[in-house]
């Protein structure tokens, strides 16, 4: 079963991030290869475990902000180089870890590594990738960036203890909800925007801005992805509508249609998520009521409330196709609901 989240207002033309792609190709490339070198080891299940989630198909969207934000204030250097792959290698770190804490099957429609090698692996090559993420961050020498990245990897981690605290817990709120997402998705997507003005020496203002819209950018995303486990279909996520379900993930979809059902709503929804009754029955019964209360296009409401922000983030900005690139990845991380 699923349903479709039509915006409150259609737009003619649908909103890519292709601009961003052109924008960033030629220093992208670089990326990658500086990727594909860091992930190198003489452990051999090193650069196979990397090497299978690196190329599974991830859109690079964070280590693209990188590159796009210092880029917006006329960086002519090579450092943010390195610090779009740092940032690429936290993000690909997490997502290991992620996958073993949640006990994920599939990542982008492929089996996940923890599968492929076990939990132990996919712990100790994340790890690793970690390691390579911090000496690249010492290398461009800049105490400021490391403190921005340094300081993102501790709040994910932050996040995902508050996320497995409130894992299938009915009572969670949405203020605990947001909490979650703010240190799981956003920090890193605020870090990976602020470091460009940071090695372009731009200044505080301009700082600030780019971590503004990270933030909100990162929520928005976040938002929008919660919704599609639901709302969504298996080719676009890279997983199996439901798998947030049946993992008792408590996601805003669920908080919504939880906290506006009646007594008999929420007593199915307590054993489905906290006693684990998640059945392909149960799944549909779920789907249905969050399509009864508006969950799903409420939460994308919120997600179009965290992309406006965003937008205002950059509002002062010259109009160049930087900024107007920037702007477009809002609309697409949005936009992914139709």
């Amino acid at each position: 079963m699923g349903v479709v989240i039509p915006l409150e207002e259609s737009k003619n033309k649908q909103a890519s991030i292709k601009p961003l792609v052109d924008l960033t190709k030629a220093d992208m490339e670089r990326v990658n290869q500086l990727i594909l070198s860091k992930a190198g080891s003489d452990v051999q299940m090193i650069p196979e475990v990397a090497e299978h989630l690196i190329s599974s198909g991830g859109k690079r969207l964070r280590p693209m902000l990188t590159i796009a934000s210092a880029a917006l204030y006329n960086y002519q250097g090579d450092n943010h180089i390195k610090l779009a792959t740092s940032v690429e290698f936290l993000h690909t770190a997490t997502l290991l870890h992620d996958d073993v804490v949640d006990e994920s099957d599939l990542r982008r429609g492929r089996s996940t590594a923890r599968m492929i090698w076990g939990n132990q692996a996919s712990v100790l090559v994340g790890d690793f990738l970690l390691g390579q993420a911090f000496r690249m961050m010492v290398e461009v020498g800049s105490l400021e960036a490391l403190d921005v990245l340094s300081s993102a990897a501790c709040v994910i981690a932050e996040g995902e203890v508050l996320q497995l605290s409130v894992s299938k817990n009915m009572e969670t709120t949405e203020d605990d909800y947001l909490s979650v997402i703010r240190a799981k998705t956003a920090a890193l997507f605020a870090a990976a925007a602020e470091v460009g003005p940071i090695v372009a020496n731009a200044g505080k203002a301009e700082r600030n801005a780019l971590r503004s819209y990270g933030t909100n950018l990162g929520l928005a995303f976040q938002l929008v992805d919660d919704a599609l486990d639901y709302g969504g279909k298996a080719a676009d996520l890279g997983k199996n509508v439901g798998d947030d379900f049946r993992e008792g993930k408590i996601t805003l979809p669920v908080i919504l249609a939880y906290r506006r059902g009646t007594e008999k709503e929420r007593a199915f929804w307590r054993d489905a998520i906290e006693t684990g009754n998640s059945s392909d029955e149960n799944l549909e019964k779920a789907l249905g009521l969050i399509t009864k209360y508006g969950a799903l296009a409420d939460t994308i409401a919120r997600a179009v409330h965290y992309g406006t922000i965003a937008r205002d983030a950059l509002a002062p900005l010259p109009e160049t196709p930087w900024k107007s690139a920037l702007l477009e990845v809002i609309d697409f991380c949005i936009e992914r609901v139709n």
